[in-house]
C-alpha cells in the first residue's frame, strides 16, 4: 500500500520505505518481489500496489521508482493501472491500483 497521508491526515514519511527499501526487514514491495520468484511456487506471479491520491504528492513518481528498481531484482511486465475515486474517507478519496507479473531475471 502506498498511503502518503495517514489514517488522520498527517504526513507518513517512512511510507516509501514500504514501496522502495531494498531491505528484507522492511517487507518492502521491492524485496516482496525478489521473494516471489524465488519462492518456489508453481505458476505465475504478480505483484499489486494500491495507492491514495495526493495533489501535493503525485503517486506516479513513487510507482515509476519502483520500477525502475525492480526491474533491477525482477522482470517485470508492462504497467497495469486500474484508478478509482469516489470513496468515503475524508483523507483518502482515490486512488490506483497497479500491477505487474514478475518472472526471474
Amino acid at each position: 500500500m502506498l498511503r502518503l497521508y495517514g489514517e488522520n491526515g498527517k504526513l507518513n514519511d517512512n511510507m516509501l520505505m514500504h514501496i522502495l527499501s531494498p531491505y528484507p526487514e522492511h517487507r518492502s514491495a521491492l524485496t516482496d518481489c525478489q521473494k516471489l520468484v524465488e519462492s518456489g511456487l508453481s505458476g505465475r506471479k504478480a505483484i499489486a500496489i494500491y495507492a491514495y491520491e495526493s495533489a501535493k504528492f503525485p503517486i506516479t513518481p513513487a510507482i515509476d521508482a519502483f520500477e525502475l528498481l525492480a526491474r533491477n531484482v525482477v522482470q517485470l511486465s508492462a504497467r497495469i493501472t486500474a484508478y478509482f475515486r469516489g470513496l468515503m474517507h475524508p483523507v483518502h478519496q482515490g486512488g490506483a491500483v497497479f500491477g505487474w507479473e514478475i518472472a526471474h531475471k
